[in-house]
This record gives structure tokens, sequence and C-alpha cells, in this order.
């Protein structure tokens, strides 16, 4: 395991044209979706009364944590638990066989939209007011819970050195389906490697993933 040395690409220019390109996307994308995003809330709504929006806190750009945005995809009761307490108790860093989640089969805290909005990935749409705000971007590796990257190793914390994304090249070599070590060498591949040309294909393989329900990001 070394240090990932950030390119030269990631120069001002690649970082305003970037960021422009996040902005502009973003814009598009809620506009152009948002008779689905009115929808959406209205199921969820319908369904139990509860929250169209979950937040959680994230490790964001040099593990700042943040809020991120989703709709809402669990049961109330289960959405709104909360502990203190960090369930993992790991030494040296996430071990590389770990899985955050299965996506196989339907949870049955998961609520009847939400199994839709989950295979579709449509739950991660509010995130793109995260990329407006200036949070995110909308590629780059996927913001960690802190209970999580709060057990990072020098070299896995390196996923942190860029602002996290809707979509990375882990998700579109995996998705949620990868165990952690080789989500962080993809991760470090984008880190090492970022570029506006990468950036656009990573983006158009998600779309392409998200219209097949293909895995969970």
């Amino acid at each position: 395991m070394t240090n990932v040395q950030l390119k030269s690409s990631t120069s001002t220019l690649y970082k305003v044209s970037k960021r422009i390109f996040d902005i502009a996307v973003s814009i598009c994308i809620i506009i152009l979706l948002s008779p689905l995003f009115i929808y959406v809330a209205i199921r969820i709504k319908k369904e139990d009364n509860g929250p169209v929006i979950f937040k959680q806190k994230r490790a964001g750009l040099n593990g700042e944590p943040f809020y991120i945005y989703k709709f809402r995809s669990m049961k109330i009761q289960t959405s709104s638990k909360k502990s203190s307490k960090n369930p993992y108790n790991w030494r040296g860093g996430v071990p590389d066989d770990f899985v955050f989640k299965n996506t196989n089969g339907f949870h049955p805290d998961v609520t009847k939209i939400g199994q839709f909005l989950r295979k579709y990935s449509v739950d991660e749409f509010p995130q793109f007011f995260n990329v407006l705000k200036g949070d995110m971007s909308i590629v780059g590796p996927r913001p960690e819970i802190l209970e999580i990257s709060d057990h990072y190793n020098d070299y896995q914390r390196q996923r942190l050195l860029v602002k996290p994304g809707i979509t990375g090249w882990a998700q579109i070599n995996g998705r949620s389906e990868i165990p952690h070590g080789q989500k962080v060498e993809y991760d470090l591949y984008y880190v090492k490697h970022q570029n506006g040309i990468l950036d656009i294909k990573i983006f158009i393989r998600t779309i392409y993933q998200a219209i097949f329900g293909k895995g969970a990001i």
C-alpha cells in the first residue's frame, strides 16, 4: 500500500471546469426531473405520512462531515433510530473484506416505494442539491458514513483527498456489491487519475446502470 500522489490534472482549470459541470448538470437534472421528485415525495408521504427527505452525516472532503440528502426509503421507526455508539471496533483500518450492505432481496424495513427508489437509485437524486451546495461533486468517491470513516487507516484515508461524489469509479465497477478493500482501490485509482474525460465516462456509465437497476449506489 502506497500513498497516492494527486496528478497535475487537479489544476485550478480542472477544478473550475468540474465545478461548472456539476452546477450545470445538477440544475438541468433537478428541473427535468422535478415532476418525478414531486411524485416520489407524494408517494413517500402517502405511504406513512413521514418525512420525505432523510439526512445523514457523511465524511466529505478531507473528512469534514456534512449532511447528505436522500429520499427516505426506510420505515419511520427504522430511519429515525440513532445510536451514539460506534458499532465497529476495528483496529488498523477497515477490513478489506467488509461489505456495508447486501442488495440482494428486499429488506423488511424498506417501504414499498423505497424498494423502487433503491433499485433504480432514485433515492440518491436529492444529492444534486448537495452538489449545488458544494458538499459533493457529481463524480467522486461515495461519501462514507462517519462510523466507518473514523476507522480509516492512513492508506484508506486518501480517498478523502477529493470531494465525494454521487457516483464514482467504484460504483460503475461493482457498486455496493464489492468489498471495502476493492472499493478503496477503485477510489484511489480515481483520486490518482481524475480528469474530465474520466468524469464523463463515469457519468455516462452510471446513467446506464441506473436505468437497468444494476445494484445500488
